[in-house]
């Protein structure tokens, strides 16, 4: 999913990010990312996505960059909710703002940013 964490490469600075966080309660290997990464990859505005898995849980999750605030809202408010009730499962999302921290992330070296 081009996660700057894992080697690709983030051309565009994020307007935003998404937390979320599923309890599927499956080890990471039998969850369904496979199927689930063609679909975000034509999700509008994503930039890039690096999967979460729980330790000692078996919930799964990511963190996604977006480029805008409302790209990322329109995923975790509307496209979010409606997979996870496909999946019949409790979730967690979370937007957040990026430029606010772009400095703060920078002196961090984050990958986001550089």
């Amino acid at each position: 999913m081009g996660s700057p964490y894992f080697g690709g490469i983030t051309e565009q600075a994020p307007g935003a990010y998404v937390y979320t966080e599923l309890q599927l309660s499956v080890p990471f290997e039998r969850s369904p990312w496979r199927k689930r990464n063609p679909i975000l990859k034509n999700q509008p505005g994503l930039l890039n996505k690096t999967w979460l898995s729980g330790l000692n849980n078996n919930s799964i999750g990511g963190f996604y960059a977006f480029e805008t605030v409302e790209h990322a809202q329109r995923f975790a408010l509307e496209d979010f909710p409606a997979e996870t009730a496909r999946l019949d499962t409790a979730y967690y999302a979370r937007v957040f703002e990026a430029p606010p921290a772009a400095d703060a992330s920078r002196d961090l070296n984050s990958p986001y940013y550089s």
